[in-house]
């Protein structure tokens, strides 16, 4: 008798669970499509990669991409095990390429393992027996992966290990009390006469800073389309000075924020340059003024439309007595040569501007300017001018190509055309009687051919100005012959410097490329090493280039030499375009100089090293505070016929409007047979960067040795993302970054400067962050730290930058313990 076993109908959860995979039986094969298309990619480009002389990688992958995914869209499970081979292979390159460099291992790795969890999940419908296991293993794999990045998140923040810093001395070794500022407050720029952005307040500690909190908020109202606020106010008595960007200048009660009056002196809106910006304010009292005589204390600034202006402390009217009606016009001798005819012409508005703060010694107000990047080589002089602090009469000119003028040029001639300028601020020493220019280059920047041998002697200098005779005393060159953009920006710092002699009085000079000079105030002679060293030659002007490049051996922010496997990006097609451009572009190290028709590689770049933020100095610990940036351009020469096909016209010209010449370093230079092209950081088209974070640092440094105490990436990646979308992670990738920071008695730097919208309090012993706050717009400035009634307090202006893209306001915000019950 035979039996038969009856099964019955099929349970709802197999026929649920045969449906779906139905339903999804197509997903195996648009996941291998996307897999082989990726690995086409991949193997196309590596091939022409291994042509340039790069890595096999890109090839080797590619092929196994392209045959995991033919084998996937056949429905072979083959593909999925060809796929973790992929992955496998890449894991071994990778680590055995970076390390456990942490933001190196993103491009990396984390989109072929987001890929590799998808082809577990679609294994079972390849595969019926895989099953559960497949769901599995894909769990526990998005786990691992997971795991994974969590023990390698202190990697993304790997820092060195803080040396000893050396102890705070009561008499501040590296200082001059005739330079510093009064007790609790900020009297100039950079602080006090000294410039070394120290308060010697020490109520906030390390300890208590996490209880800072916002005290008072002044909105200027001041937002331009152009914005980019970088203003340092000053502190003096009771008040509080600054200039909003379009040059309004306000007065507020130091304790409440509260505005006591604002003077604007209506600069047109056509005169703005590529930012409108009003770095700070001087302020001067008249040693012949009566008690209570109108300007006996003054605040005085330069426009964005090249005027001197001076108001009355107390009451923001305008003075009288300076200039015409509170005013000196400084248009005055500048003119430009027209691109089309030759004719001199005058300036067109928004190529000079003053946006750096103008410096008193001796009772005379020196001053330069900046000359539009990019735009002509026969562009507005960059003559220095020296006027009397009362009267606003012209006391001096320093014309580099006519030195026999002295004043206004005779018969109603213009200063010399295209001179290097200073536009950034310089510092003064009022014992020496000099005043301190760190000079730029020459109009056109990327051509010297036409340079005169002044021109040559004096770009990229720290020239010692005496300001009694308008003549330079004596000048110390940081590039020769500089074709690089490499303009010094940041304000030198004085300093009293330890040597086997003793003391000498020095100062203190930052630059783009990231070296540090220490100079003899009186000589300019160096106090440490300096080697000139062999540096690449030929370029668009082979001839013009100089053997031999100054690097200083006392200290330098640069990084190592970039090299293939520094390239970044988002995934592993931008990373491996990156590397291709990488080796097309020539580039030999420092000074590799630029090509026509081909890209160069400028590492550091323009934005590089120290720029107008400039350096903080605790001249008791004997501490130096440099942020850094840490980014190359990426440059190419054109030919004049291929610029005018761009479109890259000068600023003025008819057809200019909206072109590639608008973007800062980039232009026409008329007047010479190239123009220029500039990818400044060296951005792909998603916004993400070709070179491995962190694009900015921030560093301690011995100012007696020059010796690195410790160094940390600086800025939070949460506003920063592909395509401009902020990704929120608040790990320290080390942004680019503009702005300078204070040092504090108490032991904290106080900063902002990053594009995370934060600003911070940092341990200056170890480089913590102890505390942070989120501004409402970006805080390209340098903060102040000033005492009013007994309370401490932390001032910053959040304007935002729109050429660091963070948003813009108008905020000046004040921070400060709370009081104690």
């Amino acid at each position: 008798m035979s039996s038969t076993v009856h099964t019955g109908p099929a349970t709802p959860t197999r026929d649920r669970t045969s449906e779906l995979q139905r339903y999804l039986a197509w997903t195996p094969a648009l996941l291998g499509g996307v897999i082989a298309l990726l690995g086409c990619i991949l193997a196309g480009g590596g091939a022409y990669l291994v042509s340039l002389g790069g890595s096999l990688y890109y090839v080797v992958a590619g092929a196994m991409l392209i045959a995991a995914g033919l084998l996937m869209i056949k429905g072979k499970i083959a593909g999925v095990y060809t796929y973790i081979g992929a992955v496998a292979f890449t894991a071994v390159w990778t680590f055995w390429e970076v390390g456990l460099s942490g933001w190196e291992l993103i491009p990396r790795l984390v989109g072929p393992f987001v890929l590799l969890i998808l082809a577990i999940l679609v294994a079972p419908l390849l595969d019926r027996t895989i099953g559960r296991r497949a769901r599995k293993w894909g769990l526990i794999g998005a786990g691992g992966f997971a795991a994974a990045l969590a023990v390698l998140i202190p990697i993304f923040n790997q820092q060195a290990a803080p040396n000893q810093l050396p102890e705070a001395h009561a008499n501040a070794p590296f200082a001059d009390s005739a330079y510093a500022p009064k007790k609790g407050e900020w009297n100039a720029y950079g602080g006090g006469q000294s410039a070394q952005r120290f308060s010697d307040l020490a109520q906030i500690t390390p300890a208590n800073a996490k209880d800072l909190k916002r005290v008072w908020t002044f909105h200027t109202g001041d937002i331009p389309k152009k914005y980019g606020s970088e203003l340092t106010p000053l502190k003096i008595g009771n008040a509080i000075y600054g200039c909003t960007p379009m040059n309004k200048l306000f007065k507020l009660n130091a304790a409440t924020g509260q505005k006591e009056w604002m003077y604007d002196p209506e600069v047109p809106a056509s005169w703005v340059p590529y930012t409108a910006a009003c770095r700070g304010v001087a302020y001067y009292e008249n040693p012949k003024a009566a008690a209570g005589e109108a300007c006996a204390a003054r605040i005085i600034e330069g426009t964005l439309d090249m005027r001197l202006i001076a108001v009355d402390a107390k009451t923001g009217q305008p003075c009288q007595d300076f200039g015409k009606n509170g005013a000196a016009d400084l248009k005055v001798g500048l003119a430009q040569k027209d691109s089309a005819n030759g004719a001199i012409t005058p300036v067109v508005p928004g190529t000079a501007a003053i946006t750096g703060v103008p410096v008193i010694v001796h009772g005379v107000v020196v001053t330069g300017h900046q000359v539009l990047d990019g735009q002509r080589r026969w562009a507005a002089s960059g003559v220095i001018r020296g006027y009397d602090a009362v009267t606003g009469e012209l006391r001096f000119a320093w014309d580099i190509n006519q030195p026999e003028v002295t004043k206004l040029p005779p018969d109603g001639k213009p200063y010399s055309l295209g001179t290097p300028n200073m536009w950034t601020t310089a510092v003064g020493d009022e014992k020496l009687g000099l005043v301190y220019l760190p000079m730029g280059n020459s109009a056109g920047d990327y051509y010297t051919s036409l340079r005169s041998d002044e021109e040559k002697k004096y770009s990229s200098a720290l020239v010692a100005l005496d300001v009694e005779t308008g003549k330079p005393r004596w000048v110390y060159q940081t590039v020769h012959n500089d074709v690089w953009d490499y303009d010094l920006g940041s304000q030198p710092t004085l300093v009293e410097f330890p040597t086997a002699g003793g003391k000498v009085p020095a100062v203190l000079l930052p630059t783009k490329q990231g070296d540090m000079f220490v100079l003899d105030r009186a000589t300019g002679k160096p106090l440490h090493q300096v080697d000139e060293v062999a540096v690449p030659q030929g370029g668009a002007e082979p001839d013009q280039r100089s053997p031999t490049q100054p690097f200083s051996r006392y200290h330098t922010l640069r990084k190592p030499d970039l090299v293939e496997h520094d390239m970044w990006g988002i995934s592993p097609i931008d990373q491996m375009i990156c590397r291709i451009n990488f080796k097309r572009a020539r580039y030999e190290g420092p000074f590799t100089p630029p090509e026509l028709d081909r890209h160069n590689l400028e590492y550091p770049g323009y934005n590089g090293g120290s720029d107008w933020g400039s350096v903080a100095v605790d001249p008791q610990r004997g501490v130096i505070i440099a942020n850094y940036n840490d980014m190359p351009n990426y440059d190419k020469l054109v030919t004049r016929k291929d610029a005018d096909a761009m479109g890259l016209f000068p600023a003025g010209d008819p057809r200019a409007a909206g072109s590639a010449s608008s973007a800062e370093g980039a232009g026409a230079q008329t007047g010479t047979p190239y123009g220029i092209l500039v990818n400044a950081g060296w951005q792909m088209p998603t916004g993400v960067l070709c070179t491995r974070p962190p694009y900015g640092g921030i560093r301690a440094i011995d100012l007696a040795t020059g010796k690195t105490l410790w160094d940390r990436p600086f800025g939070s990646a949460r506003r920063n993302g592909p395509f401009g979308m902020p990704t929120f992670i608040p790990l320290e990738i080390g942004t680019p970054n503009n702005g300078g920071s204070v040092v504090t008695a108490g032991g904290l730097i106080f900063i902002s400067a990053a594009t995370d919208d934060l600003i911070k309090a940092i341990d200056i012993k170890t480089g913590e962050i102890v505390w942070s706050d989120v501004l409402p717009a970006g805080g390209q400035a340098a903060p102040i730290v000033y005492e009013q009634d007994g309370k401490e307090y932390v001032v910053i202006m959040a304007g935002g930058h729109h050429f660091m893209m963070t948003p813009g306001g108008d905020s000046l915000i004040a921070y400060a313990l709370p009081d104690k019950k």
